[in-house]
């Protein structure tokens, strides 16, 4: 669903801030991307998503490269950052209309899926009230919708449990299961080591931009728990 070859990126003449990474995630993946601050992975994740040129290398989705074929890669997939930048002038209601105009879904089909994930996240008497009212863990919540109702194939998700209250996270937790048990495949960075190691089926692990360990959970982490892990392979 993902592959990632040999990706370069530099910002003006500084060091790579990611450094010839290569990286698969299958369909039916919950594929976790571990690291400290500035280690690479939001600049991963905004090359893989179209927002960054990057130097070298190749990305596609579902065959689709990202460089060449940008517009027909970006249909099936969905990025979310970590402090999504919403138009606080329209309605949460509003909002998901937008983006379900940009993405073609039809009045019946994104009424379903707007009520079912609205009635998940507990957000239904929100909608109809301006997003700049809205808390932090509020937009989170709707930048997800947003994301769902599309149904993508693969969805990208930057430090998505941070501001989210333990009900949604947990709930958040049950979607991603639902959507890789029909085929999808979901790529996420977080700094909390234990949702990683109890969710994902998957591990990747950079530092200074360069990828130290990949694969299977049961693999890479071995006898060790993922924080004793990531503690020996990132200590200087």
């Amino acid at each position: 669903m993902l592959e990632i070859r040999h990706l370069v990126k530099t910002y003006g003449n500084g060091p790579r801030a990611v450094d010839d990474l290569s990286l698969t995630v299958e369909a039916g993946d919950i594929y976790g991307f571990i690291g400290h601050n500035g280690a690479g992975k939001t600049t991963t994740l905004r090359c893989i998503s179209g927002i960054l040129p990057f130097d070298s290398g190749e990305i596609t989705i579902d065959g689709i490269s990202i460089k060449e074929h940008p517009l027909e890669a970006k249909r099936i997939m969905r990025y979310i950052p970590d402090n999504p930048d919403l138009y606080g002038f329209l309605t949460g209601i509003g909002y998901l209309n937008f983006l379900c105009d940009i993405y073609g879904i039809d009045s019946d089909t994104r009424s379903a899926r707007i009520r079912e994930y609205a009635a998940k996240f507990e957000i239904e008497s929100k909608l109809g009230d301006l997003i700049s009212s809205y808390s932090h863990g509020m937009s989170q919540k709707l930048a997800l919708i947003g994301a769902l109702v599309q149904q993508p194939k693969l969805l990208m998700l930057d430090e998505p449990f941070v501001g989210l209250d333990p009900k949604a996270s947990h709930t958040l937790k049950g979607i991603m299961h639902e959507m890789v048990e029909t085929g999808s495949a979901i790529f996420f960075s977080t700094h909390v080591l234990e949702v990683a190691e109890k969710l994902c089926n998957k591990i990747a692990i950079i530092k200074n931009g360069r990828l130290i360990a990949a694969g299977a959970m049961e693999t890479v982490r071995g006898d060790n728990t993922l924080e004793e892990l990531f503690l020996e392979l990132t200590d200087e």
